[in-house]
């Protein structure tokens, strides 16, 4: 909003003690509250108060003497908190001394409260006089407190220490054994590290389906991701001049092959016409592709691929990145057979035994555009990776409820294209005992069991959350990395209530329903536990859980996990608890007995 203010009277000067002989500029002081009211009722005030000064190059007067701030142990930092602005009345701030009591009128019933509307010293429970205990209890009198405000337990709050400027540093691993080395070598799952001891970092997906730039490159774990970015939000990468750890405190240069890309019809997804004399152009990144030969716990060498091409305005580009490991002993792009096992990172595989073609598939979605199951694409289930995606499906008001359970329950099975899930990454398509049969709990059928009725625009028990639970274990290591197996898959589904949305306007007759897919990794004991023995069955003296008294946590309540009443009060209950029983210990003995006897005769 805009408030004008204009003169009506002669300029007078600003401060009531002020005569004419004074330099001090001629001003007006002009003061406006603006209310926010409903019903009468007052909801919100402004307080707009302007000096207009006849010398439009006054900036007021500034004191030169520096701010005394007193001893914070002894006396309080400041008596106003609020007066935040030298040489001028703060709204609100009652306490302040420059504000007159004209100014004070307009907000005296809106003043700040508390430590920062000027109590600094404001009375504390202890005191005899506080009220600000909703509950006294009945020895409060005895051991009250007669102190004056002065000498407040408040005081001395404040940490005297060094004023340091904080340094943000950058994306490093702390606390390094040597400053020029990482450690004796990567494990899986450990981060790449640079010549500047900062993480390597290529686009990756984040959970949430978008892209991060700066992520983490992580050892042995492969990754083939797609970002889309335009000419406008376009940014270039980390440099491939960058040295690389090794992992033993040697560093290694990227080996870089850069390529043209001439055809960008698989890269660019969508464009947009605009005249060619408008049109803005530039070489970009394309794709990138890293190949990394490992040895052992170490980095031996880094191929990087660039394909570079031409991106203009109104294009989306679909980046490429993929990392891909590969062992020394087989760099001929063939995969490791040392560990059967699968690695984190890996796609998940999946067979169709019922087909004569015995390939299949476990997919979830990878949206792009405006997220529509029609437009969506499909992306492999990675091991290990819990991974939730999901899509829109239009959807009419007129929609019959049993073709619409049909079409998402369809929609839903075109991700997974198997009947069996391979226990290992290697496993043999002619060994049936290499795969686990997928188990498939059907979603609840509604056209037997439901009434729909003649609802127009509400489908009851549309299943649009499908979720794949897999179970794996570590049944022993190759090598120091770890061999992971499938033990079995479970698909289900989650039921939900479509209604029509129709808004301020019911215009549109399409809706949108979205359906999900979620994966999720558990990891159980390759071997079952040992079960309990009859003794450790019947043995609760020491069970907390089965038996009402519990010895170990006998002394629970003097610790600091007890927080049913203060720390204080607990510690001397306990202490006068430890008394009495060293007193009724002395009692007990027979030379007390004696010596009491003895003292009466």
């Amino acid at each position: 909003s805009k408030v004008t203010v204009s003169l009506t009277r002669n300029l007078q000067l600003c401060l009531p003690n002020a005569t004419d002989c004074c330099t001090t500029p001629l001003c007006v002081v002009e003061t406006l509250q603006v209310l926010a009211c409903r019903d009468s009722v007052m909801l919100a005030h402004l307080l707009i108060q302007a000096e207009i000064y006849a010398n439009s190059s006054f900036t007021g007067n500034v004191s030169g003497n520096a701010t005394i701030i007193p001893n914070q142990v002894f006396q309080p930092l400041g008596s106003c908190p609020c007066d935040l602005t030298a040489g001028a009345c703060d709204v609100r701030c009652c306490c302040d001394l420059e504000c007159t009591p004209d100014l004070k009128q307009l907000f005296n019933e809106s003043c700040f409260t508390g430590v920062f509307g000027g109590d600094v010293n404001p009375p504390f429970d202890q005191l005899c006089t506080s009220e600000s205990m909703e509950y006294t209890p009945d020895w409060f009198p005895f051991l009250c407190v007669q102190s004056s405000l002065d000498n407040t337990p408040f005081l001395g709050y404040f940490y005297h220490g060094s004023v340091s400027t904080p340094s943000v540093p950058p994306f490093k691993i702390p606390l390094q054994a040597s400053p020029g080395k990482l450690f004796t070598g990567y494990r899986q799952g450990d981060p790449i590290m640079t010549e500047e001891n900062e993480y390597f970092t290529v686009p990756q997906q984040s959970m949430a389906g978008q892209c991060v730039g700066n992520a983490p490159v992580a050892y042995l774990q492969n990754f083939d991701v797609k970002c889309l970015t335009n000419l406008v939000s376009y940014e270039e990468g980390l440099p491939h001049d960058v040295r690389i750890n090794s992992g033993t405190g040697d560093f290694i240069q990227q080996n870089v092959i850069y390529r043209t890309i001439n055809d960008t019809s698989k890269f660019i997804t969508e464009s947009e016409s605009l005249h060619a004399a408008e049109l803005l152009c530039q070489n970009v990144t394309f794709a990138e592709h890293y190949t990394f030969i490992w040895k052992d716990q170490n980095i031996e060498q880094i191929n990087v691929t660039v394909f570079l091409g031409s991106l203009c305005d109104g294009e989306i580009l679909s980046q490429r990145f993929t990392v891909k490991f590969l062992s020394l002993e087989n760099t001929n792009a063939a995969e490791l057979f040392g560990n059967p096992g699968y690695q984190v990172g890996k796609p998940v595989r999946a067979a169709n035994m019922n087909a004569s073609d015995t390939f299949g598939s476990l997919n979830i979605w990878q949206p792009a555009g405006r997220g529509l199951c029609t437009s969506a694409t499909y992306t492999p289930v990675l091991f290990g990776v819990d991974s939730l995606s999901g899509c829109v499906l239009e959807v009419d008001v007129n929609e019959d409820c049993s073709f619409l359970r049909g079409n998402v329950t369809e929609k839903l099975n075109s991700l997974i294209q198997a009947t069996h899930v391979g226990k290992r990454d290697h496993s043999s398509y002619s060994d049936l005992n290499d795969w686990v049969e997928i188990i498939r709990l059907d979603p609840f059928n509604s056209d037997t069991n439901v009434s729909t009725g003649n609802l127009k625009g509400i489908c009851p028990d549309i299943p649009a959350n499908l979720n794949i639970r897999i179970i794996f274990a570590e049944v022993g290591a190759v090598g120091g990395i770890p061999r992971q197996e499938i033990l079995a898959v479970q698909i289900s589904y989650s039921t939900v209530i479509w209604q029509f949305q129709c808004g301020l306007i019911c215009e549109n007759s399409i809706s949108f329903l979205p359906i999900t897919a979620s994966v999720q990794f558990i990891k159980v004991p390759a071997k079952p536990p040992l079960p309990m023995t009859r003794f450790e069955i019947n043995d609760i003296e020491f069970d907390c859980n089965r038996n009402d008294v519990c010895w170990p946590q006998l002394f629970y309540p003097l610790t600091r996990f007890y927080t049913g009443e203060p720390y204080s009060q607990c510690l001397a209950k306990g202490l006068f608890l430890a008394f009495l029983v060293l007193l009724a210990a002395i009692i007990s003995n027979p030379w007390f007995s004696k010596l009491w006897s003895s003292s009466w005769i």
